[in-house]
């Protein structure tokens, strides 16, 4: 990321927000440096998915799926697995009627 992790969870956030969203911090990091994970929750369906960030083999940064269930305690325990090796984790939580995640950035396919 070229911003700041607090800045960018904020922009998720409000991107979020005006797409008619709900998201927020789950776990704040490390404010500068701080790794990012996304967690995208269609209550109706009552699915979720996972995001992380990831650099590609050419150097590219894009968004994957790390765990390719959509069972929200599944994901939650990949959060906490994550989150005691890398203790400036960021997790943000977007529940959205359609499940989107708002990412920008590219997200590989899954």
């Amino acid at each position: 990321m070229l911003l700041s992790s607090d800045i960018w969870v904020g922009a998720l956030i409000r991107r979020a927000e005006l797409g008619g969203a709900f998201a927020a911090v789950a776990r704040k990091g490390d404010p500068r440096a701080g790794a990012v994970l996304v967690k995208a929750v269609n209550r109706r369906a009552g699915t979720a998915t996972l995001y992380s960030e990831a650099t590609r083999g050419d150097g590219e940064r894009v968004w994957m799926q790390p765990v390719k269930s959509d069972a929200e305690p599944e994901l939650d325990a990949y959060i906490a697995r994550a989150v005691r090796i890398d203790p400036d984790l960021w997790v943000v939580e977007i529940e959205d009627a359609e499940g989107r995640h708002f990412l920008v950035e590219a997200v590989e396919p899954s």
